[in-house]
């Protein structure tokens, strides 16, 4: 259970970060995704308010960073580092951990907050589908060769932001780049959902914004349920809420629409109060169950993206896309 079973839709960033203010002072977090007016920017000024030691902000424009970091308030105690990185090029995220190498002996807390969705089909710089690119393998990359240093933490945690999108589609393994290979039916997306959130056909073949969207938010709770049976640090995925922000800025006009149709809406304070309960609740040190919160509570999800086969099925497939194992 979390420390407050009254924390709900209406809870924001500010309340939860003064109710954990003891946790988060001191520590080290990273948290990608920063960029102005997005809810990286709201976690990294709300954490700073709270003397963390070490803030590291990591973004693949550096000017974004430097942005956000004159918004910045922290206490005289707060080391802040701008870290640029890419999620689309697994160089760029070796570059930068290299960088971290130098810098840091732990992280206590890894928030993998950035992400990308596009109407379009477009690539990574390995020629990953680059939804789920970016927001599975580049996260998964990054918290691979950044576990050392968690496990150098006394209470290490990750906190994967994912989403209620993950119910638009199951990971695709027969078709996870959206090549146009035969998908089974276990592997398309829930019956009922609008035709405008689904492939075409019996197999599934065309790229759809929204499934492919899916499939990466599906990865981000399979990958928490790997790095717990891996090294059984306290990990999480989280729905934020439906929240104003830049990630919509590469879809269509018809595909902004769907999602504009949203009936309820929280702000950025809001929109970070589960990642921050997910990242500093001292409550959740001893949770043996739930992988998934929204609204600052667990939440139960589908089968298909906590099952533990299907999560090591995706961690070695990952592995397999990052260059192996032992380059980790």
């Amino acid at each position: 259970m979390t420390s407050n079973p009254h924390y709900g839709p209406e809870t924001t960033g500010t309340e939860v970060a003064q109710r954990f203010s003891a946790e988060i002072k001191g520590s080290t977090v990273l948290i990608t995704g920063i960029s102005p007016n997005s809810l990286g920017e709201t976690l990294a000024l709300t954490i700073a308010n709270h003397s963390p030691a070490h803030l590291i902000l990591a973004s693949r424009t550096g000017s974004k960073l430097q942005e956000v970091e004159r918004k910045l308030k922290p206490s005289s105690e707060t080391r802040i580092t701008l870290l640029p990185l890419d999620l689309a090029s697994q160089v760029s995220i070796r570059d930068a951990v290299e960088r971290l190498e130098r810098l840091i002996t732990h992280i206590d807390v890894l928030i993998n907050n950035a992400g990308v969705v596009s109407s379009t089909r477009q690539e990574t710089a390995e020629g990953l589908e680059l939804t789920f690119g970016t927001n599975h393998i580049g996260h998964f990359l990054l918290t691979s060769l950044l576990v050392p240093k968690l496990l150098a933490s006394n209470s290490p945690r990750v906190v994967n932001v994912s989403s209620l999108g993950y119910k638009l589609s199951p990971f695709r393994f027969h078709d996870y780049n959206f090549l146009g290979k035969d998908v089974p039916p276990e592997e398309l997306p829930p019956k009922g959902l609008p035709r405008s959130f689904t492939p075409s056909g019996e197999k599934g073949r065309e790229y759809v914004t929204f499934c492919a969207y899916g499939q990466s938010k599906t990865a981000n709770v399979l990958h928490v349920v790997g790095l717990r049976r891996r090294f059984g640090m306290r990990a999480y995925a989280v729905h934020p809420g439906t929240i104003w922000t830049d990630l919509p800025r590469s879809l269509s006009e018809r595909d902004y629409k769907i999602i504009e149709g949203s009936p309820v809406w929280k702000n950025h304070d809001q929109g970070i109060a589960t990642t921050l309960a997910a990242a500093f609740d001292p409550m959740l040190k001893d949770a043996r169950e739930g992988v998934f919160l929204s609204d600052c509570q667990f939440e139960d999800v589908l089968p298909y993206a906590k099952d533990s086969e299907l999560a090591e099925r995706l961690w070695k497939l990952s592995e397999s896309l990052v260059g192996g194992q032992s380059k980790l």
